[in-house]
């Protein structure tokens, strides 16, 4: 038997807090992308304005311009090795302008702000935790498992005990108190199963 129930907060991204302001999520600074990108860029781009400063001082173009201009000249554009190199490309650009454009850290949630100049975020493995061990004061439960992502609060519980349905109230009633005293900007949702521990043998 398995029984369901909800309670909890809205859902979304972070919002305007009354007294601290926005509590928006925490970006990712990114900097192995970013590094190995404008290093690769900052060579390629020295590389190619070295080579034409020197066509234009008289001297021959360097080997591999000289032989990639051939090249492309020769091969026509509906080769399958041309089409793969310009599927990879795209592909790493489009990744690029992922890590650009969203925030990452996904696994840090924002609190909320009680100034300015304080900003905050929740792990959110500790946030199971601390919902994990609320469930484990109640009683009639024997195991349970939380699992919390940036909009819901999963709990599964085992009780070995009691009514379901009461066991599930009482774990409504104090996760969500637990989720409210974790001082999120955007309480997750929460979902809530009980059932009975399967026996063994």
């Amino acid at each position: 038997m398995d029984d369901a129930g909800g309670a909890g907060g809205a859902d979304g991204a972070g919002g305007p807090d009354e007294r601290g302001g926005r509590a928006g999520r925490f970006w990712s600074t990114r900097r192995i992308p970013a590094a190995l990108t404008a290093l690769v860029v900052l060579g390629a781009a020295g590389l190619l304005l070295y080579d034409v400063a020197a066509v234009r001082a008289g001297r021959p173009a360097m080997y591999w311009r000289r032989e990639l201009a051939g090249q492309l000249a020769q091969q026509p554009l509906d080769q399958t090795w041309v089409l793969v190199a310009a599927a990879v490309a795209m592909a790493l650009g489009l990744w690029l302008l992922v890590l650009a454009l969203t925030p990452g850290l996904r696994g840090v949630l924002p609190m909320r702000r009680d100034s300015t100049r304080v900003r905050a975020g929740l792990d959110r493995q500790a946030a199971a935790l601390a919902l994990r061990d609320r469930a484990m004061e109640v009683s009639g439960v024997q195991t349970a498992r939380v699992k919390v992502s940036r909009s819901r609060a999963k709990v599964r519980a085992d009780s070995h005990f009691r009514a379901l349905d009461d066991v599930r109230d009482d774990l409504d009633v104090a996760l969500g108190t637990g989720i409210r005293e974790l001082g999120l900007a955007k309480p997750p949702t929460l979902t809530v199963h009980v059932r009975r521990p399967v026996k063994k043998g």
